[in-house]
């Protein structure tokens, strides 16, 4: 008796976990970790449960949300590279096809403002309508990934777990997914274990820490290394992919070439850099910066100090920023059941 009653209690956390159905939906706890800013999650419309991370899980890695059934979200997402698109300059979409960005990086979604490399998608519950439909990613149509999905008796029963009935609609699928990366919390970092006093870091990592603070820290702002802001960092228009920036979306001048500021969590597993993909290294990023920022109408002022373009930088000084940044990386987070397919 006591065998089957321990059997039952594995089964049924292994279940929630596997993403089958539990019999009563329950409340998925997003924790806010120290020093983190407040959720921008709207869960009044899509309350974040079990049911709906595990459905939006499998919708993560469902190829069936493509128009030939081969490229699913995480394909380009790929966890052990904190969710990029890892050796791809820019994404590599259905049929090979190629995109005009480096796939970002999914992690603490639930606490930006925004999630796209111009600023066009705010709403995470919105975000993932656009690779699904567009012609050089998935190329797909929420009608034919409703038909598709609607033909599985399963994903009927997980829909109707998560929601209450078995409809499945475009809105949902969004919702789902929207709910599992909303999880996708990375916030256990050496630098994290550092600040809790937990960890202690190298002679390196310390002069890094303090020459970030000085030349970096001014963007990358905060507990998401990221003020979310859109800057113009000098970098040469790319005529293949003719991707302006966020200039795309406002058709303001003073807008050319400018690019969200990424967060620099998890950086050493995310190359190549940039919304391009142009950079392979750590190291040819700070090149980039102390000796070849371009002097464009619009550069961000903090390019622009003291009669120098860029950031002066010693060679020294780079490696120890790199030893800094690579305390960011959170192993826990890349490779997290959890999240895993």
């Amino acid at each position: 008796m006591l065998y089957v009653l321990l059997f039952c209690l594995c089964l049924s956390c292994n279940n929630e976990y596997e993403g089958i159905p539990v019999e009563k939906d329950k409340t998925y706890t997003l924790a806010t970790p120290d020093g983190f800013p407040k959720t921008t999650l709207d869960t009044s419309g899509n309350p974040v449960t079990i049911n709906g991370v595990a459905l939006g899980k499998k919708l993560f890695y469902e190829g069936r949300l493509s128009r030939n059934n081969t490229i699913s979200c995480g394909f380009c997402h790929i966890q052990e590279y904190a969710f990029t698109h890892h050796g791809h300059a820019v994404s590599h979409g259905i049929d090979d096809k190629i995109g005009i960005r480096n796939a970002p990086a999914i992690q603490n979604m639930a606490f930006l403002k925004n999630y796209t490399w111009d600023g066009v998608s705010h709403n995470l519950d919105e975000r993932s309508l656009v690779p699904i439909t567009t012609d050089f990613e998935m190329d797909s149509s929420m009608p034919e990934v409703v038909g598709k999905l609607g033909a599985d008796n399963n994903y009927k029963k997980m829909f109707k777990a998560a929601f209450g009935d078995d409809q499945i609609t475009g809105e949902r699928v969004l919702k789902a997914l929207s709910q599992f990366m909303a999880t996708m919390i990375s916030a256990n970092s050496k630098y994290d274990q550092y600040k809790k006093k937990q960890a202690v870091f190298s002679d390196d990592e310390s002069r890094g820490m303090a020459l970030f603070s000085q030349k970096c820290a001014a963007c990358h702002s905060g507990e998401l290394f990221t003020d979310e802001s859109y800057r113009n960092t000098g970098m040469y228009y790319n005529a293949q992919f003719d991707d302006k920036g966020r200039y795309r979306v406002t058709l303001n001048p003073d807008d050319y070439m400018k690019f969200r500021v990424p967060s620099l969590r998890n950086v050493a597993y995310t190359a190549p850099y940039m919304h391009d993909g142009r950079f392979y290294t750590l190291e040819a990023v700070l090149n980039f910066y102390s000796d070849h920022v371009e002097n464009q109408p619009n550069l961000d002022p903090l390019l622009k100090q003291n009669g120098h373009t860029g950031i002066p930088m010693t060679s020294m000084e780079k490696q120890y920023i790199i030893a800094f940044l690579k305390t960011l990386s959170d192993k826990s987070f890349i490779t997290n059941p959890k999240f895993s397919e």
